[in-house]
């Protein structure tokens, strides 16, 4: 099994079944480490180079998030933007996300067909994370799959479970 750093924002983590669900999965595997952004970082104080250090003791790397006012919630685009170093990019520097596979799983309260180029809000959750996806594809890793949970909020039990088994089965493949 791959040595996986789970990413994970959200600032209403108490208000979200979905996600609390979704992360006891990563809590209960070894190979798996749970870092909770908001609850490591809630002054916003990033310790960037400690950050980069851990990432290069990973194999696998998964970034679950709720869609906040249709974009990422705002530390993990802090995250991002002081954790990912230019440096990564020059010959010879070691660059910890290269050829790394990775997993986005994101959540929202809307309805998917909301999320379309003819729907209410006329963007799709890919163009809503494209920062992400950018830069994640700058720094030449593999994004494997990016899953998107609509109507988060609204779920059954019984649904959530069968997502959270659908991400899994992604995982292992």
């Amino acid at each position: 099994m791959k040595k996986t750093l789970v990413v994970f924002a959200h600032p209403y983590l108490e208000h979200s079944n979905s996600n609390v669900e979704l992360i006891n999965f990563y809590v209960r595997h070894q190979h798996f480490t749970l870092r909770d952004l908001y609850e490591e970082y809630p002054d916003f104080h990033i310790a960037a180079f400690r950050e980069r250090k851990r990432l290069k003791n990973y194999d696998r790397f998964i970034f679950q998030f709720p869609i906040i006012w249709f974009g990422m919630p705002p530390l993990l685009r802090l995250w991002i933007d002081e954790v990912f170093d230019r440096d990564w990019l020059k010959e010879g520097e070691n660059n910890p996300l290269e050829g790394k596979e990775v997993y986005i799983l994101v959540t929202t309260g809307g309805k998917e067909r909301s999320f379309t180029k003819t729907g209410t809000y006329k963007y799709t959750i890919d163009e809503l994370i494209s920062g992400l996806i950018v830069s994640l594809n700058v720094f030449k890793a593999n994004i494997k799959n990016i899953k998107i949970v609509y109507e988060a909020n609204k779920l059954s039990k019984k649904e959530i479970i069968l997502h959270k088994k659908e991400f899994v089965e992604l995982l292992n493949q």
